[in-house]
């Protein structure tokens, strides 16, 4: 690195290091994470379940609330990228699927956002 570029990457690392340090991000997604409950771990208590749950869960993804659905490899439980802001919001719209109203399938949520960092490495 010659003296000149080596001048200039002093001079951008210097203005980066004095950018504000924000890296809060706000909530874009929700990753909900099912578990059956010991109510739902009983296949035959949960078939008659299941035949309404199938369409209501295709409901929520013809709505936009679904983004991806998935099944854990050991059918523990399914996994959501849902459409919401908030995991009040997921928890509402899960707990009235029949699965949640039987009380078979309970959730973990976790909040996601844009890796805000990133911002760093765009030009100004």
């Amino acid at each position: 690195m010659n003296t000149e570029t080596k001048s200039n990457f002093d001079n951008k690392t210097t203005q980066n290091a004095q950018m504000p340090v924000d890296l809060s991000t706000k909530t874009t997604k929700i990753l909900a994470i099912g578990k059956w409950t010991a109510k739902g771990k009983i296949l035959e208590d949960r078939l008659p379940v299941m035949i309404k749950e199938v369409p209501a869960t295709v409901n929520l993804y013809l709505t936009g609330k679904i983004e991806q659905w998935y099944v854990k490899p050991d059918i523990s439980g399914a996994v959501f990228i849902m459409n919401c802001t908030s995991p009040a919001e997921a928890h509402e719209l899960l707990e009235k699927l029949p699965l949640g109203i039987a009380g078979m399938m309970e959730f973990d949520f976790i909040e996601l956002g844009p890796i805000m960092p990133l911002r760093y490495l765009l030009k100004e």
